[in-house]
């Protein structure tokens, strides 16, 4: 385990954020789907950019209450090297509330090259013990990688799930401004399940589990429904979703998504209406 001690910043640069450079994940891109179907790529890698700005806000808190929680069960303090030093937490306890600020300043890059601005701020009961834990995220003047974000979410924290593992249902709704003004909006639910890592004091080793369905708005309000049909798995060590499928409905028509087998690239086959399918590139942010 690693041990830590936190201040109002957070020291002792392991950080290891989804260092993807140093860990090999598969950089190669393949031919992105024609424009001139239903679903197109621009449309599919909007979307899949959006749920990575979730799943790391997420992660953020994750990171920090797994922190907390860990503490105060086995009396020792933990660092995951999961935040850089130029990210500052504080908290400030108010009765029986606790309000945790992770700032980032005008810019702070991680080291697979995504850059946080402003703050993330999660607001709960200061009960580390509760065994479920109901916590609010907001933002000030959040950016990820110069998209500025703006929204919230309710998370429900349960420590332990019937298969002894934490998860969390989440309740979400964000709207993304793109760099050329273009405004995107994804809102829906998540269950997510920690299956591994989780205690071990080092991000690099985390896995998470994803169910659940949202509703993407393209630039042209255009509106793409996704229900995840086979769990996705996320491991924090690469960007990309490593498997699992979704289904997405777009003008009444269904199409299938299927991100893989494993291997961290980001590679997805898309099934479309007719029954052909084809490869295209889940890109999410261009390094």
């Amino acid at each position: 385990m690693k041990s830590y001690v936190r201040n109002m910043q957070i020291t002792g640069l392991s950080i290891s954020l989804l260092l993807f450079t140093l860990i090999g994940c598969d950089r190669e891109q393949v031919e992105v789907l024609d424009d001139s179907t239903s679903v197109n790529a621009s449309q599919l890698q909007a979307s899949d950019e959006s749920e990575l700005i979730l799943e790391e806000m997420i992660n953020i808190g994750d990171d920090i209450y797994a922190a907390d929680e860990l503490s105060f069960t086995n009396g020792k303090s933990y660092n995951t090297g999961f935040l850089p030093s130029c990210a500052l937490v504080t908290s400030v306890i108010d009765g029986n509330s606790k309000e945790t600020k992770i700032d980032f300043g005008t810019g702070c890059e991680l080291p697979n090259g995504n850059v946080l601005g402003g703050i993330l701020i999660f607001n709960s009961v200061k009960d580390t013990d509760l065994a479920t834990k109901t916590v609010l995220l907001t933002m000030e003047n959040f950016s990820f990688n110069s998209v500025q974000i703006e929204g919230g979410a309710t998370i429900v924290r349960n420590r332990s799930n019937t298969a002894g593992n934490p998860n969390s249902e989440i309740n979400f709704s964000f709207k993304g401004i793109w760099p050329n003004d273009i405004v995107r909006n994804i809102e829906g639910n998540r269950t997510r399940e920690w299956i591994e890592g989780y205690g071990s004091g080092d991000w690099g080793d985390n896995v998470i589990l994803i169910n659940g369905e949202s509703n993407f708005t393209t630039a042209n309000n255009e509106i793409l429904n996704k229900k995840i049909t086979i769990p996705l798995r996320r491991e924090w060590s690469c960007r990309f979703i490593v498997s699992g499928t979704l289904e997405v409905v777009f003008e009444g028509l269904n199409y299938s998504l299927d991100f893989g087998n494993g291997s961290c690239d980001s590679k997805g086959i898309l099934t479309k209406p007719d029954g052909t399918s084809e490869e295209i590139a889940l890109i999410r942010f261009r390094r």
